[in-house]
């Protein structure tokens, strides 16, 4: 039994959603929970025939025996919760989810100040929903917690407490980290990041657990790597150039298109660094080879897929044991074992 991190390794929307859904089928964790900043993060989960962009509950939420926990650390707004609770309702969410106490509360204010700052809306490209404005005023210890919002009550717990029980009783814990590491408040793009750390380090620290107790960290890499708003860039390639080679992507929350660049080995060596990475799960292999598309063994990949992962695990140090092939869980590559 393991207690694992999942970590964004470039500036998000690396497909961390369908590794972490992937995992949850897999390993089946008694415990799904989410570290990060807040809202302002989505994730695009595909349940069949269905896709829901979530930006609150955990996105193992399809694994309707695990219980779903948003830490600590975390951000909430009530709304957007509410609304997500909602509209994952057949997934009996709201029975099985864990707000904890302590976590801070987003208001409208938080919201209009976020999006009538210049610096924050315009020259930053913040997602204008209340996370920055939310953290200055938890730092000045002015911020409201969950526990101060009557709607929340029913949803309230101790999430360090439920993760840490959950590993003394040798349970598989998921601890699902949002954004991405370049992102981060302390080892991002400064100024263009986002308002608190984005690494393993804080994900565990979001929900309550100390770092002896966790065994994996797994960094996600997209194949090629992609940004939403300003900041630097190094690999970025021209529009033109994504758009021949069919990579044209939008944010989930901003629907803003995505910057789109080719892999950064000396960029992702850093992530690979600062989080610990134990292992690589490698997506949208097929978006840089599309032989590769919905693959399932290892021994069926291109030979120009294979010199892709082995040059990446040869500069990175790290093996990579997972591979996304296409959009569905049963296109995923698992050498975890081998």
């Amino acid at each position: 039994m393991t207690c694992t991190i999942i970590v964004g390794g470039q500036w998000g929307d690396e497909g961390k959603g369908k590794i972490v859904s992937y995992l949850c089928e897999k390993d089946n964790p008694s415990i799904i929970a989410r570290g990060g900043v807040g809202p302002n993060a989505g994730h695009t989960v595909e349940v069949g025939d269905k896709k829901y962009g979530i930006r609150m509950v955990p996105t193992g939420f399809p694994n309707v025996n695990a219980k779903l926990a948003i830490g600590a650390g975390v951000l909430t707004d009530p709304e957007v919760l509410e609304k997500e609770l909602e509209m994952l309702k057949d997934f009996n969410v709201a029975q099985r989810i864990i707000l904890d106490s302590n976590s801070g509360v987003i208001e409208l204010k938080h919201r209009e100040m976020d999006k009538s700052n210049v610096h924050l809306s315009k020259e930053i490209g913040s997602t204008g929903t209340g996370c920055g404005p939310a953290n200055v005023d938890r730092a000045m210890r002015t911020l409201k917690q969950a526990k101060d919002v009557e709607s929340l009550q029913k949803y309230l717990g101790d999430v360090s407490k439920e993760v840490n029980t959950a590993i003394e009783n040798n349970e598989n814990v998921l601890i699902e980290g949002t954004q991405g590491a370049l992102l981060s408040l302390f080892h991002g793009s400064y100024p263009y990041v986002t308002s608190k750390d984005t690494n393993a380090s804080s994900f565990a620290a979001d929900v309550g657990v100390g770092p002896t107790k966790i065994d994996e960290v797994i960094v996600v890499f997209k194949s090629y790597p992609t940004r939403v708003g300003e900041g630097p860039f190094p690999s970025e390639m021209t529009e033109e150039e994504a758009e021949t080679l069919g990579v044209i992507e939008y944010g989930t929350v901003t629907g803003r298109r995505r910057r789109v660049g080719h892999f950064d080995y000396e960029l992702a060596k850093k992530v690979c660094d600062l989080n610990g990475a134990t292992q690589i799960a490698l997506t949208c292999l097929d978006k840089y080879d599309t032989e590769c598309y919905g693959m399932k063994k290892y021994e069926d990949l291109s030979d120009k897929s294979k010199e892709f992962i082995k040059i990446m695990e040869q500069k990175l140090g790290v093996k990579v044991t997972l591979i996304s092939t296409g959009p569905e869980l049963s296109q995923t590559i698992d050498i975890r074992n081998k």
